[in-house]
């Protein structure tokens, strides 16, 4: 846990460089670069944002599988849906293959 945190720091300062050379803002803005401004303005601790990125880090990979399991679900419940889908990804995807 300490190695975790220690590396979220490293990532964290690094996106702290990385958003103090760059020209324009609106390409870099994310979750991490708002608490790293909300802690330039006093409103968050260097703790707090450590934690609320460690935080997403870790819960990411469950919320995001639980996420696709039940839009899997969604879909094979909805034949009509799936069909729509994949006229869709036809249209778009043409003739290349696709990947994952």
């Amino acid at each position: 846990s300490k190695d975790l945190k220690g590396a979220m720091e490293i990532l964290i300062e690094q996106k702290r460089q990385k958003l103090s050379t760059v020209e324009k803002l609106d390409d870099h803005m994310d979750f991490a670069s708002q608490l790293i401004f909300a802690q330039n303005r006093g409103d968050l601790t260097a703790e707090n944002v450590n934690q609320c990125v460690l935080e997403m880090m870790i819960a990411a990979p469950d919320t995001l599988s639980v996420t696709l399991f039940f839009m899997l679900i969604l879909i094979a419940e909805h034949p009509a849906v799936e069909d729509e889908m994949i006229r869709e990804i036809e249209t778009v995807m043409g003739k290349q293959k696709l990947q994952s």
